[in-house]
């Protein structure tokens, strides 16, 4: 018997390769001979870079860069292996944690920082890039990251323009003669979870801006300033990024990324699993045990268990998920390819007990639900 295990983590518990370490022996009791293939997955946040280093091997690469307020960090992306492939955690380097210490400056921040990661990367030879976007302090529509990679955002008189979205109501014009060859031989994918348009009602200033720290004012401004900015992509015969699905994510990076280097975006956890090599390692398996934290009706929206259960069900494959907790209806999940999900409570339990003993509650469940499948 072939089991793969593919599961997120359990937040506040367990790491996504603990997870697989305690499925992995609850498989081996009910089947002491299964082959296990251990999978560790993320959904484009935290614990990315981790899921991708143990699975493609490499290294976790920490640069100098510029925080959105411009001061000096460290922050690391992942490399792998063979240098090929990387991935970028845009919180690492452009995330609101990194300004706590300082008043709001939501019209002036910037993602120069996530851009400075991927330049590294692709001088170090990676010409795959996936960017996971999320917890961004900015509303910049990326341009400090592009900015990093040669763009050049032009006022009329031909000046560059500074740092962050505000200044982007003064864009006249956009010039991509400075980026390199190695950065358009690139292939850049974006983990994107929201399917908000760049502006509007719906947009990233007006529903991300506030939680930034943006007043009613600074959002009316740079939702102003993001739509020049989406004009002028446009204007260069870019995609129409206004009113794109996911464009405003992470103060509108997603759409930059888009309009300007020909990203694509997708679910994060769809493109998780491909960069970890879940789809190949789902050839010839009898079964594939995910889990989360809490299975209910909206993992079908682009979590973990909902992207597994998809290539499962692709493959003919039956698909379990664990879990700590499971609330119904799971209708949308079963549609997508989900056999069954079994909670890891084995009695009343309170969430802290239910994390304090996540590895040998996994491990019993896991035995159980394998003992259905056994051959």
């Amino acid at each position: 018997m072939r089991v793969v295990v593919a599961p997120d983590s359990f937040k506040g518990s367990l790491s996504a390769a603990e997870v697989c370490a305690a499925v992995a022996a609850g498989v081996r009791r009910a089947a002491p001979d299964a082959r296990v293939a251990a999978v560790p997955m993320a959904d484009g946040g935290e614990g990315t870079l981790d899921c991708f280093l143990g699975a493609r091997g490499g290294d976790a690469v920490e640069v100098a860069a510029t925080d959105p307020v411009g001061r000096p960090v460290k922050a690391r992306y992942a490399l792998s292996g063979d240098g090929r492939s990387a991935v970028v955690e845009l919180a690492a380097a452009s995330g609101l944690p990194l300004v706590e210490d300082v008043p709001p400056d939501p019209v002036n921040a910037g993602t120069a920082g996530t851009g400075e990661l991927i330049a590294d990367a692709v001088r170090r030879g990676a010409r795959d890039v996936l960017v996971c976007i999320g917890g961004s302090a900015s509303t910049d529509g990326g341009a400090g990251l592009l900015r990093a990679l040669g763009v050049r955002f032009l006022d009329a008189e031909g000046e560059e323009l500074p740092p962050g979205g505000g200044a982007l109501a003064r864009l006249a014009s956009i010039d991509d003669s400075g980026v390199s060859e190695e950065v358009r031989a690139t292939r850049f994918r974006v983990a994107c979870d929201v399917t908000n348009p760049l502006v509007g009602p719906d947009g990233a200033a007006a529903v991300f801006g506030p939680q930034k720290g943006a007043s009613p004012a600074e959002v009316a401004e740079l939702d102003a300033a993001l739509t020049v900015f989406a004009d002028a992509v446009a204007a260069r015969g870019g995609p129409r990024v206004h009113d794109l699905p996911g464009a405003g994510a992470a103060g509108g990076t997603c759409g930059g990324l888009v309009g300007l280097l020909g990203a694509e975006p997708s679910g994060g956890a769809a493109l998780v699993a491909e960069a970890v090599g879940l789809p190949a390692a789902l050839e010839d398996a009898d079964l594939v045990v995910t889990g989360e934290g809490r299975v209910d009706g909206q993992s079908a929206g682009g979590k973990v268990v909902s992207a597994v259960a998809a290539l499962a069900r692709g493959r003919g494959v039956p698909c379990v998920a664990l879990a700590g907790g499971v609330a119904g209806p799971l209708d949308e999940l079963h549609a997508l390819g989900l056999t069954a999900a079994f909670s890891l409570a084995d009695g009343p339990r309170t969430l802290e007990e239910l994390k304090a003993g996540a590895a040998p509650l996994l491990e019993a469940v896991a035995e159980q639900a394998v003992r259905l499948f056994r051959r």
